[in-house]
């Protein structure tokens, strides 16, 4: 009994992180089509946010909740107005482009903080279950996870900013025709998809540590995630979260880390072959 509530709780946490490192992107890639491979350093750059604020006497939460996500959105906000702006329609291009961006992050931070490993005490301690520890820090991380998750569906589905966001990504001459800056509401989601990408790192910075390369093995991940989700923003890496975070999860539990990773990979192209259009192409349609 005592291991199984080890093995969910880790399952469910495994989950909630996959989820926090996948929405940034999703909002990037499920609604803008724009291949930001510099996600990762999005989420590089929340963490060494957290670590520089604390560092400097910072409360962790508020570094964590509140400065990587202001400090990163507005570096997306940046990067969107310079560079993305001008490759919109053009994939190949912005492929290279946030490649390119992501050495550049990856080389600025290194000169800056070294390569060497980073971080913060994991707050909260932990809990005393039979033989086991459970960490309290888990628990933040499913909260924070989900109530992101559902602060992003309410955004999208009931106000008025997140209507013009879904109509621009779907007709977007149409809704110029009405009006509305395109422009200002690509920017704005540019910046919402980077700012969660900065939530999520300076979330899991307690408990990883952050590195300058750290975002080679979140980067991959996330797209995995977002593609198996397919096209609804909120449903889709929702559902694919789940079944990649407890697939990876319990393979590990049952034999290696190792295999764990491969697992996640082969579940994700078996769902991607089963069903070419995600999840949500074919079990939730019509879901944001």
């Amino acid at each position: 009994m005592d291991l199984a509530v080890i093995v969910i709780d880790q399952i469910v946490t495994s989950v909630a992180s996959l989820l926090l490192i996948s929405i940034g992107l999703a909002v990037i890639f499920g609604m803008m089509r724009v291949i930001n491979l510099a996600h990762g350093e999005f989420i590089m750059l929340g963490g060494y946010t957290v670590v520089t604020a604390v560092n400097a006497g910072v409360n962790l939460w508020i570094g964590s909740l509140l400065l990587a996500p202001l400090i990163v959105g507005a570096f997306g906000l940046l990067i969107e107005r310079v560079v993305i702006r001008f490759l919109y329609g053009r994939m190949i291009d912005t492929m290279l482009a946030t490649w390119g961006l992501s050495l550049a992050l990856v080389g600025a931070v290194t000169m800056i903080f070294g390569n060497t490993t980073s971080g913060v005490s994991t707050p909260l301690g932990s809990m005393s279950f039979g033989r086991y520890e459970l960490s309290n820090y888990n628990f933040a991380i499913i909260g924070i996870a989900a109530l992101t998750t559902l602060a992003l569906f309410c955004a999208l589905r009931f106000t008025r900013f997140g209507i013009i966001a879904r109509a621009t990504m779907q007709n977007p001459q149409m809704v110029g025709s009405l009006g509305v800056n395109s422009a200002h509401v690509y920017a704005v989601t540019f910046a919402i998809g980077a700012a969660l990408s900065g939530l999520a790192g300076g979330m899991i910075a307690p408990l990883s540590g952050v590195v300058p390369a750290m975002g080679g093995q979140y980067v991959a991940k996330a797209f995995i995630t977002v593609i198996s989700g397919g096209s609804a923003v909120v449903a889709g890496t929702l559902s694919a979260s789940t079944v990649l975070g407890t697939l990876d999860t319990g393979m590990t539990f049952l034999t290696t880390p190792v295999f764990g990773e491969v697992s996640l990979l082969v579940g994700a192209v078996l769902l991607v072959r089963a069903l070419p259009q995600g999840i949500t192409g074919r079990l939730f349609r019509g879901a944001i």
